[in-house]
């Protein structure tokens, strides 16, 4: 056949058997239905619809010729419909050509996930007491997962009608489920972990990939301390890497938080050793002493001195009580019972004796983490009648390239002899304050610039700008920037500034305050 252009084409001719019921959608097929029916009395009247295809030589799969689109307005509330039943547990399809409203056979797949028709095994997932029952299809399962297939067609597969899974629970084994029949990721993060636990047991590696992104995005000072337990177990390097960061940086709010208590043994001793952990020592005592307590109730175990200090064991010596400035210990760590009466004493003589006694504990101060700063400024100046402050704020926008934790701003100070400044800082994303502190600092007269801290890093994630801002009440006059740069390479992070409308002090790109960002990366 030749088409209008003359280029050559086939023509693939198909024959559709259509019921009696749609014999008169048109005169001419119902005719055709009469002969075809006369020519042979003894089968039931049925109608043939021959339909001519025009394709080119090249073939074509499904997905190719059917984009994916919305259902036209005829088949919406149907498809809508086929979707709403399959996520419901056991429901069927009832419908009978349900095929032909999906066009593509990922989409067909799909309409199998969690699907009792055609099921040729079934799941009992999650605990006794909190089971599911799923149903399953052994040739996609199988398609899907590597353990799947030695399940259902290895050496020693076993023909079973009902499999038990007691260790997964059933919101995880759904989403797993839903990858292997859909190709789709749908990960929650109350059920991330679990889903990660599935995919590793049943090897399905691009969706535990999948997970180990969504923990890596969502990874905070809150929950940095479990998922460091998570990803040791799951062995995860690139994940426990990533938490190590959060917890070295925002160390003290990662030991406050709820989800430390929830770490196991080998966690709590590989966090008690860590030598760049930034935090206050007594932070870290009182962390561990709040773990101590939980671990009690989890091992059914009164919680008092004595057996805080059993579950404890030899974690009580990785904490440098030694280190801690001596009010803190004097008003802490001496007067909480965790301690003997002799290691009490010990400790008071190491503060104060020239000849310390030997301790069990270790008392070498942490390292810690060093700052870095980023300047953004090549020069800076100061003229009568500049730099002001009337209350009004000073502010820029930065972004970086690889996640950091702004642990505070450099600061210019008077350029009229030594003075004292009141500074309020802050740091936004969108609107949203993300941390904020007002405190003091001393100018020495010098054009050097001066840190202010926030109470805890912030952590910034890379690819968004944050706004810097400052509210500074002292001398009028001090010092400012110029030659501002657009973009500074500071070690391995490369940090992009733009002006901000927040600014009504006369800050921005190229002049102004706020000259350092001071971070840990």
């Amino acid at each position: 056949m030749v088409d209008e252009k003359g280029k050559n084409m086939k023509c693939l001719t198909f024959f559709l058997m259509l019921p009696e019921t749609v014999k008169n959608r048109s005169k001419k097929s119902s005719k055709k239905g009469n002969n075809s029916s006369s020519s042979n009395s003894k089968l039931p009247p049925v109608c043939y619809e021959i339909i001519t295809l025009k394709t080119k030589k090249k073939k074509k799969m499904a997905a190719d010729i059917f984009p994916r689109k919305k259902p036209a307005n005829t088949n919406t509330t149907a498809v809508q419909q086929y979707h709403q039943q399959n996520l419901n547990n056991n429901n069927t399809i009832p419908a009978p050509n349900w095929q032909g409203l999906y066009p593509t056979i990922r989409e067909r797949n799909a309409v199998m996930f969690n699907n009792d028709l055609m099921a040729d095994v079934h799941f009992v997932v999650g605990p006794p007491g909190g089971t599911q029952r799923l149903p399953g299809h052994k040739y996609v399962l199988a398609v899907g997962s590597s353990v799947f297939h030695a399940m259902f067609y290895g050496e020693l597969a076993e023909d079973k009608d009902e499999i038990r899974i007691p260790d997964v629970e059933p919101a995880a084994f759904l989403a797993m489920l839903k990858y292997i029949y859909c190709d789709e990721i749908d990960l929650a993060a109350d059920t991330v972990l679990a889903t990660l636990y599935a995919a590793k047991k049943y090897i399905v590696p691009h969706l535990a990939r999948a997970c180990v992104n969504f923990l890596e995005t969502s990874l905070s000072a809150k929950n940095a301390c479990v998922l460091l337990s998570q990803s040791c177990l799951f062995e995860e390097p690139d994940l426990t890497q990533r938490c190590w960061e959060v917890i070295d940086a925002q160390a003290e709010l990662a030991l406050k938080s709820e989800g430390f208590c929830d770490i196991d043994f080998q966690t709590l001793e590989s966090i008690l050793r860590r030598e760049t952990l930034n935090a206050k020592e007594i932070v870290v005592f009182e962390a561990a002493l709040n773990w101590a307590e939980v671990e009690c109730q989890r091992q059914e175990l009164t919680a008092t001195i004595e057996n805080k200090r059993k579950v404890l064991g030899k974690a009580l010596y990785l904490i440098r009580i030694p280190t801690m400035a001596l009010d803190d210990f004097a008003n802490g760590a001496a007067q909480s019972g965790i301690l003997t009466l002799n290691e009490t004493n010990d400790i008071f003589l190491w503060y104060t004796a020239a000849k310390k006694p030997e301790l069990q504990f270790v008392s070498k101060p942490r390292k810690g983490l060093v700052p870095q700063r980023c300047h953004r400024f090549q020069s800076c100046a100061y003229r009568s009648n500049q730099w002001r402050y009337r209350g009004r704020c000073d502010s820029i926008q930065f972004a970086v390239d690889k996640r950091v934790f702004i642990a505070g701003f450099g600061l210019y100070g008077s350029s009229c002899g030594s003075a004292e400044y009141s500074a309020k800082i802050e740091l936004k994303r969108q609107g949203v304050i993300l941390g904020q502190n007002l405190s003091k600092y001393f100018s020495d007269g010098s054009s050097n610039t001066f840190p202010v801290w926030f109470e805890y890093p912030v952590q910034i994630e890379p690819d968004t700008f944050y706004t810097a801002s400052v509210i500074l009440d002292g001398n009028e006059l001090s010092y400012f920037g110029q030659e501002g740069m657009t973009e500074v390479q500071c070690g391995k992070v490369t940090v992009q500034f733009q002006c901000s409308s927040d600014s009504t002090n006369g800050t921005g790109v190229q002049g102004g305050q706020i000259p350092e960002l001071i971070f840990y990366a």
